[in-house]
């Protein structure tokens, strides 16, 4: 099943890698399953000295995401983050911490500009990813 999102939200979410370049940006993908209706930009809490290659929210930042989706009849269907100066594949580190119903958008950022973005998910027995086409809409 495709992922749709609508254009704008793309140019949002390769505005939010951008800005956290050289770092990992992160954020919420936020719709139905299939569908993103919007985004949730978050900061990145990892330790600074590992934002260059990994990301992490917070619980706090999850549990206020999903009240919030649920709130506008949304779901929280994914998560989005950049790789700074990498291709835009999943890592052995992200599918260690991925879940497998969710869709992972990973934009590539070589030297600050966010370059393209694949869309993935984690297979069931949680052995690899699988890519899932990202459709743009007008």
């Amino acid at each position: 099943m495709p992922l749709h999102i609508p254009a704008d939200l793309l140019s949002m979410i390769h505005a939010h890698g951008e800005d956290a370049y050289p770092e990992e940006g992160a954020g919420f993908l936020l719709g139905a399953p299939g569908c993103v209706a919007d985004i949730l930009p978050l900061p990145n809490a990892r330790e600074q000295t590992a934002r260059h290659n990994r990301y992490l929210i917070m619980p706090q930042d999850y549990l206020k995401a999903e009240m919030g989706a649920e709130e506008r009849g949304l779901e929280l269907i994914g998560v989005f983050h950049s790789h700074p100066d990498h291709p835009n594949s999943p890592s052995d580190f992200d599918r260690e911490w991925a879940q497998p119903f969710f869709s992972y958008v990973i934009t590539s950022v070589q030297s600050g500009t966010a370059i393209e973005s694949r869309s993935w998910r984690l297979s069931g027995d949680r052995s690899r990813f699988e890519e899932e086409e990202i459709q743009i809409q007008a």
